[in-house]
């Protein structure tokens, strides 16, 4: 579903740079006003509303998609730098053949390639700026424990964030089980025991099984899966829950001053995850059906139709950070100000913490010791 190409440029990839109507110098989009920024002169531009086509996001057909039956208008190429420590693909303009990768801070210094891939339908745009998301992440550093003196020196330098449209993908299905099992009722019987040569009754619990079958049925929207490799997904799973309600048709206007990540999930890989997410919730259903105190769940079968499915940007703001040669980054959810991220440990202030605690159980061994 997409490829990096670097022999060669493709034909007429898509520009995302966008210049001041009054001065030349690239906008950027400015989260605060919602709109477009020039630096240089100070000019605004409003970002053009979408049609009333646009009101709602259009999804794509997911078995269309995997038979490659997608038209030329639903594919795009970008321009893109690839990190090669992380392997992270960057959108970058022509003029950047040097730049530090923002998801490991690796410098990258290549020929610009392309990259291949299902055009956005959906972008949530920044709501914080960067000021406010490093002010988000000097506070989540504030609170850590252990942590290097390093890592508050580097909150307090105020180094700059990148701002990053991560890509996902959303899937809606429609889907019918048939399913098989037992619900279970909890009763109680008595017997009479002997105890420590006393006579006792007691109440035991058991579980009256009965066969049950059945049907649940629901309709998906928006299953929500991570398509990139770079992220550790614990981090980015933890900047949820993301407000898809304000998701807005792409346009790249949102982009402007902002990088995009190209996707490294394939489609059908990020339908396998979408699936399991499924079937869990299905399960779930199937155990709220059956009923009962207690449920066992011999087997589902499940009809799944219509699915549908569209490659979204979200927004997070990103710090990589070198220490001891360690790369730990942090993440922080551009609509949200949630931190999430990899934290060094500092070894002496662990051992000093470590000896004052023997230092201070000792003392107290020694008083209650002196008192008996």
């Amino acid at each position: 579903m997409s490829e990096t190409v670097t022999d060669a440029p493709p034909p007429a990839p898509e520009e995302h740079r966008f210049p001041c109507d009054q001065c030349g110098a690239d906008y950027r989009f400015d989260p605060e006003k919602g709109q477009l920024v020039c630096d240089h002169c100070g000019h605004v531009d409003e970002i053009a509303q979408a049609g009333p086509w646009a009101a709602n996001i259009r999804e794509l057909d997911f078995e269309a998609a995997l038979a490659g039956g997608l038209g030329d208008e639903e594919i795009e190429e970008t321009r893109v730098l690839e990190c090669p420590s992380c392997g992270a693909r960057v959108e970058f303009d022509d003029a950047t053949h040097s730049k530090e990768c923002p998801f490991c801070a690796t410098p990258v210094v290549t020929g610009t390639g392309t990259h291949r891939h299902i055009k956005p339908k959906g972008v949530l745009p920044f709501a914080l700026d960067e000021r406010a998301a490093r002010t988000a992440m000097t506070e989540w550093l504030g609170r850590l424990w252990f942590a290097p003196n390093g890592l508050q020196e580097y909150a307090r330098k105020g180094r700059k964030l990148q701002g990053i449209y991560v890509p996902y993908w959303t899937f809606d299905a429609d889907t019918k089980s048939s399913y098989r099992g037992e619900r279970g009722t909890v009763y109680y019987e008595t017997r009479r025991v002997v105890r420590d040569g006393k006579e006792q009754t007691i109440r035991v619990q058991k579980v009256r099984w009965r066969s049950v079958s059945g049907r649940v049925a629901r309709f998906f929207d928006d299953v929500l899966v991570l398509a990139s490799k770079t992220l550790p997904k614990k981090y980015t799973d933890a900047l949820e829950p993301w407000d898809l309600s304000a998701m807005e048709p792409y346009r790249p206007e949102f982009l402007a001053g902002f990088r995009a990540e190209g996707y490294q999930v394939e489609l059908d890989e990020g339908f396998v995850e979408a699936r399991a997410h499924m079937d869990n919730v299905i399960a779930r259903d199937v155990r709220f059906d059956i009923g009962g105190d207690r449920q066992r769940i011999h087997d589902i079968d499940t009809a799944i139709s219509d699915v549908t499915f569209k490659h979204v940007l979200l927004p997070v703001w990103l710090a990589a950070y070198k220490y001891r040669g360690e790369t730990y980054r942090f993440v922080v959810n551009g609509r949200t100000g949630r931190v999430q991220g990899e934290r060094p440990w500092s070894a002496w202030k662990i051992a000093v913490a470590v000896v004052l605690g023997l230092i201070v159980a000792g003392g107290v061994g020694y008083l209650i010791s002196q008192n008996s």
